[in-house]
């Protein structure tokens, strides 16, 4: 794998990221959710990178060897979304494909309804629109079964202490009962948890969660996202009710969903040919 090692300063913290292709190609930026690190767009960085586009993905704010700020207050949307909209900056584009997944996927509905002018397309993995996901998560019953783990996470120390006496293996855990069969290896896997182990880390994962049920952000005017977008979706996801996806809809202009029957929530694992085809379809025509 062709990649390379970066760091860059933006909206007050530096994140590690990492590149694949040439730096003038068209830029595809890619962001990972929780527990993951830039490691979930393994599979994704050197395909876009033989197809000339400029493939990136950071670590995000509090995960691996990015900055780890104190405070719960400072993993708040608003906060995540001005770092990938500097990070853009950083790198002297003035538009580009934006893709995410999981926590990675509400903040890239964050940039796009927050800064439209920075993505010339948009693509979501199995997450809903952040109005779609709000009112779920507090008033769908089921959803809330679900969503279980964002109310134990608010329990202060409660999912660090649980984590660091496991080694980390009730997280690894996670990952693996969510999953389909094979989704991940074991080497794959321990790649995660010396992610995990980063000093700050684990507790500034955690505090995205936290952030977003105990700090108020400030809200934009419009929640509707102009661009054209792509929101696909593993049907077998555990955690989200697929209903969400087509209530999401409703907020795209230039909205298209595709559904993947017998795909769990991590779904550029476990199909990552045919989500990168479908990714380079839609950004090239």
């Amino acid at each position: 794998m062709d990649l390379r090692e970066n760091y860059i300063q933006t909206n007050g913290v530096r994140l590690h990221v990492m590149e694949s292709g040439q730096a003038d190609g068209p830029m595809v930026l890619f962001l990972h959710g929780f527990p993951e690190f830039w490691y979930a767009w393994r599979k994704q960085l050197p395909f876009f990178a033989q197809k000339d586009f400029f493939a990136v993905a950071p670590d995000q704010r509090g995960y691996n060897l990015s900055d780890k700020p104190e405070g719960i207050a400072s993993y708040g949307i608003n906060e995540l979304a001005k770092d990938i909209a500097g990070l853009i900056d950083a790198y002297g584009r003035k538009q580009v494909y934006l893709v995410g997944h999981d926590w990675g996927a509400s903040v890239a509905w964050w940039v796009a309804i927050r800064y439209p002018e920075l993505i010339k397309k948009l693509v979501i993995l199995n997450v809903p629109h952040p109005k779609v996901m709000a009112r779920n998560v507090f008033k769908n019953t089921e959803q809330m079964k679900r969503s279980w783990y964002i109310f134990f996470f608010q329990i202060p120390g409660a999912v660090e202490k649980l984590a660091a006496e496991t080694d980390y293996e009730w997280v690894l855990e996670m990952i693996k009962t969510s999953a389909n069969s094979g989704a991940f290896t074991p080497a794959e896997l321990e790649e995660y948890r010396k992610a995990f182990k980063k000093p700050g880390a684990f507790t500034a994962m955690v505090n995205w969660y936290r952030a977003m049920i105990q700090t108020k952000q400030e809200a934009p005017a419009d929640f509707d996202v102009s661009m054209p977008m792509l929101l696909m979706w593993g049907e077998e996801d555990i955690s989200m009710l697929s209903q969400m996806a087509d209530e999401s809809m409703a907020y795209c202009k230039q909205g298209k969903l595709i559904k993947m029957p017998g795909v769990s929530h991590w779904i550029q694992h476990e199909q990552a040919e045919k989500v990168n085809s479908l990714i380079e379809e839609f950004i090239t025509k």
